[in-house]
């Protein structure tokens, strides 16, 4: 930000600046505005890809078949079709917020779009969160419930018990970890993104 505060020092030296250096400025926050939604954009279509390569490499079905349930692979295949739809859908929206991000030019637009592009970016990282925490709770039901070699073992309570409680921790430190991560890269990027609608306010004032 320090050509930003370099700009912002000459704009309060002298009034006939004024004018100039709010140009300026507004430019340099649309750019920095509008590289980081393109970041968003790229980074989700490689999350995309990154799980669709997981998917494929540890295909499922093989474990799926020992659960002896009618149409089990139907349901898998039309919820996997519903939940990429979703993600898709995501990043045409990330892809359409970088498109009008590029293009505004007022600042109040800019700000409008800021805000709409971070409320996006944290219902996307929520949905995430709530199918990987979904995923285990499906994933614990049906092979507790319905795995032949889990059922012999469920007669003991203590293995009951203790698989439940372990199988917990497991997905609690995993949805964590995914947290902190989404924290880590998507968090940095909306920081930046409130950053620049704050200096946007003041311009705006």
């Amino acid at each position: 930000m320090e050509e930003l505060d370099l700009l912002k020092k000459n704009w309060n030296n002298t009034n006939s600046y004024n004018q100039i250096s709010e140009a300026e400025i507004y430019k340099m926050l649309l750019q920095k505005s509008s590289s980081v939604v393109k970041w968003i954009l790229i980074i989700s279509i490689i999350e995309l890809l990154l799980w669709t390569s997981t998917s494929i490499i540890f295909n499922s079905d093989a474990a799926f078949a020992k659960l002896q349930i009618a149409n089990l692979n139907t349901y898998i295949f039309i919820s996997n079709v519903i939940h990429y739809s979703i993600v898709v859908g995501f990043i045409i929206v990330f892809y359409f917020n970088y498109k009008k991000i590029s293009v505004v030019r007022s600042t109040r637009n800019l700000m409008n779009s800021i805000l709409r592009t971070r409320k996006t970016v944290q219902y996307y990282i929520w949905y995430n969160l709530g199918i990987i925490a979904l995923s285990f709770v499906l994933g614990i039901v049906l092979v507790f419930n319905l795995d032949p070699t889990m059922s012999k073992l469920n007669q003991n309570i203590n293995f009951k018990y203790g698989f439940i409680i372990g199988f917990t921790a497991i997905a609690a430190i995993v949805i964590a970890g995914f947290w902190m991560l989404y924290k880590l890269v998507y968090g940095r990027l909306l920081k930046k993104l409130l950053r620049n609608y704050d200096e946007l306010k003041k311009i705006d004032l």
